[in-house]
């Protein structure tokens, strides 16, 4: 895979109330990445970017909520999240990351 397609394939970390416990009970992180991204691509990814070990990835495809206004009824877009599980011994800190 060329780094273009690295950099478009995680979009980011996401950083929720849930994704903070599973990081803490677990070795997990919690990432968003691109709608058709496929596990070994996410895979590939995260090792390369952070150089890190990766164990295994679970993704999941979140639907877009409908949201109600005085405007009528509007729908947020769809999105991936990538569980990526990291081996023993790999740690992976934002607070360090440029």
């Amino acid at each position: 895979m060329n780094n273009e397609r690295l950099y478009k394939v995680v979009l980011g970390a996401h950083i929720s109330e849930k994704a903070t416990l599973i990081a803490d009970e677990s070795n997990h992180i919690t990432f968003r990445v691109a709608k058709d991204a496929t596990r070994p691509e996410i895979k590939e990814a995260i090792e390369k970017i952070y150089g890190v070990a990766v164990k295994n990835v679970t993704v999941l495809n979140v639907k877009g909520k409908v949201k109600r206004t005085f405007r009528g009824v509007g729908k947020k877009p769809s999105w991936k999240k990538a569980y990526v599980r990291l081996e023993e011994g790999s740690d992976l800190d934002f607070s360090s990351i440029n």
